[in-house]
């Protein structure tokens, strides 16, 4: 008898010793206790607009951490009554669950019944180790962390962790996100129905979500309620009023950013920077406060599409009456005409192949003159956004926008704006598509000729015959090149006479920033997207600031400036005038390159800096006959400038003229000082040293 009991103790000692050797080994890859004591989930990070609204986000897991006391109180019933009713008595495993469990699992022969508390899901949402295989492994090792949890956190903290962290499907993590997700509020503002709807889909997301199956969400949501009832956290008056609604308020839109481009170029400003400030801009739940108004922004997205439209439907038509370049741009040998006719209509979605030869692209920079802040951006267009930000990546030729630059040069070298050059044609020489060089005799867009030429004259009607000479008998390309560089033209320059029609590529990010140190009084500054970084606590990570040089003389930028403010009020881009209304001080100039591939209108006021582009990718196909920068660019910009300046209540003021510049009466036909002949005079301004003595 005694033999017998101490061999029972012996296997029952070994037994425990094997079960607590097996225990410890299952715990040695478990969270540590420091682990569960930091609480840390990956939460996505948050994009504003210099106004504090939310334009973005960047996420793996798409979660946001609210407290517990944010939550409505129904939301945590709904959880406690459908998934773990005996939250409150248990610490970690209900035995109750578990016994059950066992009995209906033996009897079945298979596994039937589950038996997960709120702390052993939680512990399965916050550390892989666990693992999500069902397993009696798995089981133990959640057991054992669950009962940590509740050993290291209240029960108010368990839940609060629990709600914050549990998967609500489509990516969404948590129910402040899950109650954006489908029903586009947040989780304080949920009803006792959405609630119960939100927790009845946690079994299996994919399959109740509302978004998929909305009868099978009712019914789900029908079961929560009634065990919410049950368990008396609602009355039967609140069970039924919540049972019976049929939800109509379901947000089935995919939430888009709201300038995603933007967005994207912050993005990849961020990961430039990231190992630098030790980050991770998807994980680590940061306020990353931008410089974009959004209400600039939409404002730009609206002009932009309408007019990119207009563009589209010129394009379309010409290209439609043209049956052999129809037939090679639209692979219609491969396609079927009417189908690429009914996408270019806008009937359905042009084929991904056909886009870069068929659609009519945009870029779009708004600037603050003063700091270089962003305040909108678009790199293309919103029904078919890419990757591409063409605003920061494509580099088109400029054409005339390019003019400026010539003119500072010559500006820079002492040259009055009387200065005259004959309007006549000239011979270039320019290499072909072979490398070979070939004779080239650039035109005035109007075909016009003339005798002698004031530079003033010259850019107001934008001619290219005065740019050309510029070049030279003024100032060699080479020097050109050197002022654009100066002006922080990133984009390779090529040093030909060619240089003076726009033919070197730039990007409009960069033609935008140069111009704004006209404006600015000869003060460039960098363009900046972000102005601080807060972690998840709002402590300030880093806070940026532009980079202000000073490249140009205060004198050089205001001349200049007063040129491009002749070409607004009196030439090329006369029709933001009296077509479009805009009546702030302002100086821009439009682009137009050979063949109509790229329309373009660059231009600011002392306080807002703007540029658009449109063309079609591939270059250097034509956006049509005629698609000029004053006919294709000039009204998105000028309608821009015009409600831009309304919304922001920026009232009109002048360039400032400084004290090395004067404005003095001149005869207008010799352009020098009027004397007893004079017919005629006109004002004129000049530099202190180069003003006209005789």
């Amino acid at each position: 008898m005694i033999k017998s009991f101490f061999k029972s103790f012996k296997i029952i000692l070994y037994l425990s010793l094997l079960l607590l050797v097996y225990l410890i080994y299952l715990s040695r890859d478990l969270p540590s206790l420091e682990r569960l004591e930091t609480f840390d989930p990956a939460m996505l990070s948050t994009i504003y607009d210099r106004n504090g609204e939310v334009i973005g986000e960047f996420y793996i897991q798409k979660r946001v951490f609210i407290n517990l006391e944010d939550m409505p109180e129904y939301l945590k019933y709904a959880a406690i009554s459908s998934e773990d009713k005996r939250f409150f008595q248990h610490w970690g495993v209900d035995l109750q669950s578990v016994f059950r469990a066992i009995i209906v699992n033996v009897i079945s022969m298979e596994f039937r019944q589950g038996f997960s508390t709120l702390s052993q899901q939680l512990a399965r949402n916050l550390y892989k180790e666990v693992g999500f295989k069902d397993s009696v492994t798995r089981k133990i090792k959640e057991i054992i962390t669950a009962i940590q949890i509740e050993r290291t956190y209240t029960k108010q903290e368990v839940l609060e962790m629990y709600l914050n962290t549990v998967h609500f499907g489509h990516g969404t993590y948590g129910v402040e996100s899950a109650a954006k997700r489908y029903f586009n509020k947040k989780a304080s503002e949920l009803t006792i129905g959405e609630s119960a709807m939100l927790i009845g889909l946690l079994p299996s997301p994919a399959n109740y979500s509302p978004l998929r199956n909305l009868n099978k969400s009712i019914e789900r949501r029908s079961i929560v309620l009634k065990l919410m009832y049950n368990q008396d956290y609602i009355s039967h008056e609140e069970y039924m009023e919540h049972n019976s609604i049929i939800p109509d308020n379901i947000f089935y839109e995919i939430p888009k950013s709201k300038a995603p481009y933007f967005t994207e170029y912050v993005r990849r400003t961020l990961e430039k920077i990231d190992e630098e400030l030790g980050i991770n801009i998807y994980q680590d739940g940061l306020k990353i406060y931008t410089t974009l108004d959004y209400g600039l922004q939409q404002i730009a997205e609206d002009v932009v599409m309408k007019t990119l439209r207009n563009n589209q439907d010129e394009f379309n038509n010409q290209l439609f009456a043209d049956s052999e370049r129809f037939s090679k741009l639209g692979y219609l040998s491969i396609f079927p005409e009417d189908s690429v006719k009914m996408m270019l209509n806008g009937q359905m979605q042009l084929y991904e192949e056909l886009r870069q030869n068929l659609l009519v692209q945009c870029a779009f920079i708004a600037l603050d003159t003063k700091n270089g802040e962003i305040l909108a951006m678009i790199g293309g267009r919103s029904d078919y956004v890419d990757q591409y930000n063409r605003a920061t990546q494509a580099r088109r030729q400029p054409g005339s926008v390019f003019k400026p630059f010539i003119y500072t040069a010559v500006i820079d070298n002492n040259y009055p704006v009387t200065t005259q050059l004959l309007n006549q044609p000239v011979a270039l020489y320019r290499n072909n598509a072979k490398g070979e060089k070939e004779k080239w005799t650039p035109r005035n867009y109007d075909n016009s000729t003339g005798g002698l030429t004031t530079l003033r004259e010259g850019l107001r009607r934008s001619l290219n015959l005065i740019s050309v000479r510029m070049v030279q008998e003024l100032v060699p390309a080479q020097q050109v090149k050197n002022v654009a560089k100066r002006m922080q033209i990133k984009s390779p320059i090529r040093a030909v006479d060619a240089l003076a029609l726009g033919t070197s590529e730039v990007t409009p990010m960069e033609i935008v920033a140069s111009y704004s140190i006209f404006s600015n009084k000869g003060i460039y500054s960098s363009p900046i997207a972000i102005t601080k970084i807060e972690d998840k606590y709002g402590q300030i990570i880093k806070e940026f600031s532009t980079t202000q040089q000073e490249v140009l003389s205060p004198e050089t930028a205001y001349v200049v400036t007063n040129l491009l403010q002749t070409v607004i009020d009196k030439g090329t881009g006369g029709s933001a005038r009296w077509k479009y209304r805009f009546r702030h001080t302002a100086a821009g100039k439009t682009g137009t390159t050979q063949n109509w591939s790229d329309a373009w209108f660059v231009g600011f006021t002392p306080n807002i800096s703007a540029g658009v582009w449109f063309g079609v990718d591939q270059s250097p196909i034509s956006l049509g006959e005629g698609q000029s920068g004053t006919t294709a660019a000039l009204p998105a910009w000028a309608l821009f400038m015009k409600e831009a300046h309304k919304k922001l209540g920026i009232p009109d003021e002048d360039f400032v003229m400084p004290e090395g510049v004067v404005e003095i009466e001149i005869d207008a036909d010799t352009k020098l000082l009027p004397n007893s002949s004079t017919k005629k005079r006109e004002k004129e301004i000049f530099f202190k040293n180069n003003r006209p003595t005789n």
